[in-house]
């Protein structure tokens, strides 16, 4: 599959994985040329496609960039596909207006951009139990054991913008006590299963050289640091999501799921 973007490719680089994912018998290669701004830019990619010719997934505002990559690849009997021209043809008939495009305009530095900074830097401060003294300011609280994928998740909502911070729950410590008296914050408690948690703390000690049996990778004790998690979740009405087979990609969905039921429910009471 060959990508090429005026831009950064992140739009097509997520639309190529999306429909791979239907093709699970298939192990794409992707050539990724970002920023193609200039028909000698231009050039190289299609010396590379003429070379190794698979799908061609386009976003090329330039008109004359366009019509030269199309013409090319309709030479070489390539599909070459605009993966923004259905959304965009169906906004202008919907809206009855003629589209401005801006090359880069999905990167403009607006207030949004400036929102999704401003999260990722408290998240990225709020990482690990860090800060508690401010937690109230967060938007979400992740919380859960060692291992149950709070920090990418984290990460993963802050670059939504949305103001995340995450808290562990460790075997005979006491959490802060700002987790458990904040208000505005959805606190949400994130599980797995005892396999899941046991295989990823193995790997993690082996990452680190640490040869030796100990709670952290016992069954037993994990089993016992789970069931006071779900307590814990259950004396403060807190949702709990076994991130057991989700993907981060799905935990951040169901947490914004979440976040979007809350606000109905305090809109609808106010």
């Amino acid at each position: 599959m060959h990508l090429i973007s005026d831009a950064t490719g992140e739009t097509l680089n997520t639309v190529a994985r999306a429909a791979m994912a239907y093709y699970g018998d298939y192990q794409p290669v992707e050539h990724i040329y970002a920023l193609v701004r200039t028909s000698k830019q231009l050039a190289r990619a299609l010396t590379e496609i003429e070379s190794q010719p698979g799908v061609v997934l386009f976003t090329l505002i330039d008109t004359e960039l366009r019509t030269q990559l199309e013409r090319r690849c309709a030479e070489l009997s390539i599909p070459c596909i605009s993966i923004l021209d259905p959304v965009i043809a169906s906004l202008a008939q919907y809206l009855n207006a003629q589209s401005r495009p801006q090359l880069g305009g999905q990167h403009a530095l607006n207030a949004e951009y400036f929102r999704r900074i401003d999260a990722l830097n408290f998240t990225m401060l709020h990482d690990d139990g860090q800060h508690a003294e401010d937690l109230e300011q967060a938007d979400v609280i992740l919380t859960g054991i060692s291992r149950s994928s709070k920090t990418p998740t984290s990460i993963y909502l802050a670059n939504r913008g949305i103001k995340t911070a995450n808290v562990p729950i460790v075997p005979n410590i006491a959490p802060p006590k700002e987790l458990e008296t904040v208000t505005r914050p959805l606190v949400v408690g994130l599980i797995a299963s005892t396999e899941r948690i046991a295989q990823i703390r193995k790997h993690r000690l082996l990452a680190m050289n640490e040869q030796g049996e100990t709670d952290y990778v016992d069954h037993g004790a994990i089993a016992a640091e789970l069931s006071h998690m779900r307590r814990l979740c259950s004396r403060h009405n807190w949702p709990i999501i076994d991130v057991t087979r989700r993907s981060i990609e799905e935990t951040a969905a169901a947490i914004i799921n979440l976040m979007r039921e809350r606000h109905e429910k305090e809109d609808s009471s106010s």
